[in-house]
């Protein structure tokens, strides 16, 4: 495929130009490529209400302004999440703002919810032919004077064409933004969003992505406020200011939030000790450090129904979504589960 072809030039450009680059190539080729293969039936489960195909998804990120949604589900992902998407468009942080740490297998991004706001991609999402499973990641303004009136208009404008709307409270790149996952203003803002969602008779599910440098005390008041006001999920995680001391890339020490390889431990504790506070209330999608089928099946075991994953995608290209869900084939096989759901927190329970 295009992309693949041309991921060794991609890698040759700088991190952001690559990525516009890819962006225009997914698109350049979305025409010519047909409905994607079917999934195995082991890797099929249900979740939010919806019928995933498999469960390896894209994260939010990789397309910002829901260019490509239905372009990508066709290279085998069995859901794709756009966004961040804010009410009014707005440029980010300066650039440089994203940075390759190859020797890590990480990168570093301080994007700063660069995007075109949610009227214009509400209008794309308009035109689009229901394809496949299609989540919308929504944030606040930087300058907004009332970043949870931002959350509710984000969530007016884009739900409707939404399969799951996920609220970003947890990236590092917004400064505050973290604050909302406090008790009262989480409160605040899942209060206001489930009644603007029962005000239009939406049962478009609700996710909250976290971030991974909680304390524990922290994630109990995150899972008590999120079961209280009808959260039907968590994802987790978003990505971590937190620099493991064996970094040896040059641009170890940029600012912002670092994702791929050294996120996977952090992010994969705070999976478990979420799903042993929420087993059976919320559906939970384990991100952060996802680059083969043994850390897909870590995180499945650790309590994920649904995974997500990125930075490996840009570092390896989209040949590592066919291989993930081939060796999550074969360490299910391997540990006698005949489907995807019997391996969901075996680790927990075990």
């Amino acid at each position: 495929m295009l992309i693949e072809y041309g991921a060794g030039f991609l890698r040759k450009l700088p991190p952001e130009a690559a990525h516009r680059a890819t962006l225009a190539l997914v698109g350049l080729s979305a025409p010519f490529l047909g409905q994607a293969c079917p999934d195995d039936p082991r890797l099929a489960l249900n979740a939010l209400g919806l019928h995933f195909p498999n469960p390896v998804g894209l994260a939010a990120g990789f397309d910002k302004d829901a260019r490509v949604p239905d372009a990508m589900l066709n290279q085998g992902f069995g859901f794709v999440e756009c966004g961040t998407v804010t009410p009014l468009p707005q440029p980010g942080n300066p650039r440089p703002r994203l940075f390759r740490l190859e020797s890590d297998l990480a990168v570093i991004n301080r994007m700063g919810f660069n995007n075109a706001g949610a009227r214009r991609v509400a209008r794309r999402l308009a035109a689009r032919a229901h394809r496949g499973i299609l989540g919308i990641n929504i944030g606040a303004n930087k300058d907004s004077v009332d970043r949870i009136a931002d959350y509710r208009a984000a969530f007016a404008m884009l739900a409707p064409f939404a399969d799951y709307v996920s609220i970003n409270v947890s990236s590092p790149n917004t400064p505050g933004l973290r604050a909302l996952q406090g008790r009262e203003e989480l409160a605040r803002l899942l209060g206001l969003l489930e009644s603007e969602r029962a005000s239009r008779n939406l049962r478009t599910p609700l996710l909250l992505k976290i971030s991974p440098d909680l304390e524990l005390q922290e994630l109990d008041v995150i899972t008590d406020v999120a079961s209280a006001y009808g959260i039907d999920g968590l994802i987790v995680s978003n990505t971590t200011v937190a620099r493991p001391d064996y970094l040896t890339s040059a641009y170890a020490g940029e600012a912002g939030g670092l994702s791929g390889a050294p996120l996977f431990d952090r992010s994969t504790r705070l999976l478990s000790e979420t799903r042993a506070r929420v087993a059976g209330r919320l559906t939970l999608i384990g991100v952060g450090g996802i680059s083969s089928g043994a850390t897909a099946y870590a995180k499945i075991r650790a309590g994920a129904s649904l995974l997500q994953l990125y930075t490996a995608l840009a570092l390896q290209g989209p040949s590592l979504i066919g291989r993930i869900k081939k060796e999550l084939l074969a360490l299910l096989s391997a540990d006698g589960f005949s489907n995807i759901t019997e391996a969901i927190g075996s680790d927990i329970s075990a």
